[in-house]
């Protein structure tokens, strides 16, 4: 009789232990997607971004948590591991597609690699909204997906912006050079197009390179050091974004440049704005990374509430939010 009410402790021991196991390997599948923060369970919305890592990032994080609060809503923000991450982002939205969120906005590391995750979300009646890297309207519209709008800087009056900058300070003309983010990414090359139009429409000025960095602030270190040794004349480098803008600020030192070469960034990053402070790296172009946070969940909040039909063939409004020169007088 012992023997048998031991075997069944045994066997109920075992039971619970597999059910254990697989509650918590919800937990666990959640961590091993590549995404940072929580889902609270009872939250009617989610934000997918790029790494927090990055302050335009965490401070679009910040306003979308102070939006949400405003308006009394719930929010889980996710984010992808690195720039690269292109497949575990997808796999955070096919996650958040399954709890059942009404809404999810969406900063795609590239402009195809959510497209397959969107359709799947308008499909079981999900708004999805495109935020700051725009997605391929037509592969999306191909493949049977929409978004309810597109918010975003103007990056290529980003680009603009900085290029304008660097002529309005070197009076005398001279070489310039354009260090590019990742080839094929959108926002880069909007930023990149403003940069080439503005130096291009100057004829005291020569553009002398335009060369990709991946957003990589070691790749920009070697791709501005190239830069400076093969064009001795060069006054100025434009950086699609802040990390590679420090990058290249750095080669200028290491060529003992500095004060004789500029070096102009894009995003507004905290330690860019140091360095600008502190007198070394000349201005960046500041986005309202938080302003686009907290529009795209206003947009996603009044969408719901409006009950608008997903639409494949509705033309997207694009929200527009202004970018602005931080300099040391600024």
């Amino acid at each position: 009789m012992k023997r048998k009410i031991l075997s069944i402790v045994l066997a109920l021991t075992v039971v619970i232990g597999i059910v254990f196991a697989g509650c918590g390997s919800k937990t666990d599948d959640k961590a091993t997607t590549g995404g940072s923060g929580t889902s609270s369970g009872t939250a009617e919305y989610a934000i997918i971004l790029k790494p927090l890592s990055n302050d335009f990032w965490a401070n679009m994080k910040a306003g979308i948590e102070k939006e949400a609060k405003d308006l009394g809503v719930t929010v889980d923000i996710f984010a992808a591991q690195s720039e690269d991450d292109t497949e575990g982002q997808l796999k955070i939205l096919e996650n958040c597609i399954s709890k059942g969120y009404k809404a999810i906005g969406v900063a795609p590391i590239s402009p195809t690699n959510l497209i397959n995750g969107i359709v799947e979300a308008n499909k079981k009646g999900i708004y999805v909204m495109n935020i700051d890297e725009k997605i391929d309207m037509d592969t999306l519209k191909n493949a049977g997906g929409s978004v309810i709008a597109f918010a975003t800087t103007d990056n290529e009056k980003v680009g603009e912006k900085g290029a304008n900058y660097i002529m309005e300070q070197l009076k005398d003309g001279g070489e310039v050079a354009i260090i590019e983010g990742k080839a094929g990414n959108a926002s880069g090359e909007y930023r990149k197009t403003g940069a080439t139009n503005a130096f291009n429409s100057n004829s005291a000025f020569k553009l002398v390179a335009s060369q990709p960095a991946d957003w990589d602030r070691q790749k920009a270190l070697d791709t501005a050091a190239s830069m400076i040794q093969k064009y001795p004349n060069l006054k100025a480098i434009y950086c699609c974004n802040d990390t590679m803008a420090l990058g290249a600020l750095q080669a200028v030192k290491n060529a003992n440049k500095l004060g004789q070469i500029m070096v102009v960034g894009t995003d507004g990053a905290a330690e860019a704005i140091d360095s600008v402070k502190a007198g070394e790296l000349s201005a960046t172009v500041a986005q309202d990374s938080a302003g686009i946070g907290a529009v795209s969940l206003k947009t996603m909040v009044e969408t719901v509430k409006a009950g608008k039909a997903i639409d494949v063939n509705a033309t997207p409004e694009t929200i527009p939010v202004d970018s602005y020169i931080v300099t040391k007088d600024s």
